[in-house]
This record gives C-alpha cells, structure tokens and sequence, in this order.
C-alpha cells in the first residue's frame, strides 16, 4: 500500500497530477479493502463470537464436518466490504483435522480451522465461495492456542462462512441478522 501511495505522491509533483488520480483511487480501495479495525470482544465465558462481518444466512443442523456428531451450522454471507481479517470464534487449542480423531466427519476438508476449548467441546469453521480462487489463509499453526475473537486468518475475498458448535450448545442468531467479527455473540458451548 506504501508503494502506491509513493507512486502517487510522485506522480503528483513530477508529472501531471491527473496522472495521480489512479494511483490515490487504488490506494483508497486497498485501505478500504485491507483495514483491520480493533473490535471489542465479549467476555462470555464458553462464547462463540462471529469470525466475519456480514449477515447470518442459515442456521440449522447437520452431521457432515463436524466434531463429536450432529451440530449445529450457522452459514454467514460475508460482507464484502467487511474487514478482511477473520477472527477465533472461541478460546482454544487449533486441532489438525487430517488426524480425524474423535468423530471428524470425513468430508471435512483440510482448510477448515478446527478448535476445541479446555473443556472438550469443538468448533470448525470453514469458508467457502472463494473468489478469483484465493482461498483464505490462516495465521496459527496446530498445536497453537488462539482467544477468543483473536485474529486468526485472512479472508482473500471469501463469500461464506460456516461454523458447526455441539448439538448441545446455544444458538444465538437468527437468519437476517447483520452480525460483526469478534464483538458479535453468535452463540455458547455447553457449560461442564
């Protein structure tokens, strides 16, 4: 982004400033587009927050790519001028989903993110509809332990999100709802 805005700034003093007009446009869309802004994370114990900015499309349950059964999938539509960082949906340990130990569906693909909490309970969160084929990239490594609302990967222009909780834990959000990365409750795992 430097470097566009440098090449503007000369453009601007050596040549003609309309000749400046494209590269301050491009600057302004990549600001727009890779801003990251701090987000208020709510201290809910065993919480479930929003990796993304947009809007909750399903919520229902499923058997496909889950973690220790049936859950419960909130798809979310993600809002293309939303932030382009996706953030933890809960506290806990990044799990390798090739090892598909305790109850990993087998359709679950390698580029989910699964999480599981000091209690057991898991969270796997995947993205789908990717454009121009940039599938998001995750900054943790397995092993790793992430909190909750924590930054956790970039999108690359992703359309969808898809977090499957425990059949047992609490759904929060409603189809329509316009929900924020990290600062919105989308719901909680089951307490111990």
């Amino acid at each position: 982004m430097l470097l566009v805005l440098a090449a503007g700034a000369l453009l601007l003093r050596y040549v003609d400033p309309w000749f400046a007009l494209a590269p301050g446009a491009l600057f302004v869309f990549m600001f727009f587009l890779f801003r990251d802004p701090d987000r208020e994370v709510p201290s809910v114990a065993l919480g479930v927050v929003s990796p993304v900015d947009g809007e909750v499309e399903i919520v229902d349950t499923t058997d496909r790519c889950v973690v220790q059964g049936e859950a419960h999938r909130i798809r979310i539509r993600i809002d293309p001028f939303g932030t382009y960082t996706a953030r933890s949906p809960m506290e806990g340990q990044v799990m390798d989903l090739h090892s598909r130990e305790e109850g990993v569906g087998p359709e679950c693909p390698a580029n989910a993110l699964w999480i599981r909490n000091d209690e057991g309970d898991s969270v796997v969160l995947q993205f789908h509809g990717y454009r121009l084929g940039l599938a998001p990239r995750s900054f943790d490594r397995f092993g790793e332990r992430v909190g909750q609302g924590h930054r956790c990967a970039y999108l690359r222009l992703a359309r969808f999100a898809d977090i499957y909780m425990p059949i047992n834990g609490n759904v929060m959000v409603k189809p329509g709802q316009k929900i924020m990365a990290g600062s919105d409750l989308i719901g909680t795992v089951p307490h111990p």
